[in-house]
């Protein structure tokens, strides 16, 4: 199979059910900030964070496969052949017990604190606004998507703030205030 396929030369794109869209239609949109932040989380993975950290990360790009294929499905036909590709209300249970278990650990907030730190922490931070970013596109959707894929999309932009927070403190490196 050739990684090129010349079907997209044209600006156009293939969506799950075969229909075609272009490039620029906001569902295509949606899915490539999706991409991106996946991306992101696999630079961070490539820093060699620790072990628990790099634990974390590990299943949520596995589901930013499953919500960017769900995007890519308008036609609601991917969950009755591909179960790995759904995106489930305990998928944003597992984000929130993350979130409480490494928030616990962290100073509490007092102020808004400035994005960067380590590598890994500062990249986590990239990846929170690539997160919210593909969180806006895909609420100005229409029509709108599955509300789990929303409720994931915004615990994780939690959990990735959480994450640059647990990386920096674990590395000695303190937040810098506003």
């Amino acid at each position: 199979m050739k990684i090129y396929t010349r079907t997209g030369d044209t600006g156009e794109t293939s969506l799950f059910d075969g229909t075609r869209a272009r490039k620029d239609d906001p569902r295509v949109d949606a899915y490539g900030e999706v991409d991106e932040l996946n991306a992101w989380l696999g630079f961070v993975r490539a820093s060699a964070p620790a072990p628990a950290i790099d634990a974390e990360l590990a299943p949520i790009q596995r589901d930013l496969f499953a919500l960017g294929a769900q995007l890519a499905d308008p036609a609601d036909k991917l969950a009755a052949r591909v179960t790995k590709a759904i995106v489930s209300d305990e998928d944003v249970a597992r984000l929130e017990q993350a979130i409480d278990r490494l928030d616990a650990a962290l100073p509490p907030l007092r102020r808004f604190i400035l994005a960067g730190g380590t590598p890994a922490g500062a990249a986590l931070h990239v990846a929170r606004t690539v997160c919210r970013r593909a969180e806006r596109r895909i609420v100005a959707l229409d029509p709108p998507v599955d509300p789990v894929l929303v409720r994931y999309m915004n615990r994780l932009s939690d959990l990735l703030f959480v994450l640059a927070r647990a990386v920096n403190q674990r590395a000695g490196v303190l937040e810098a205030e506003w």
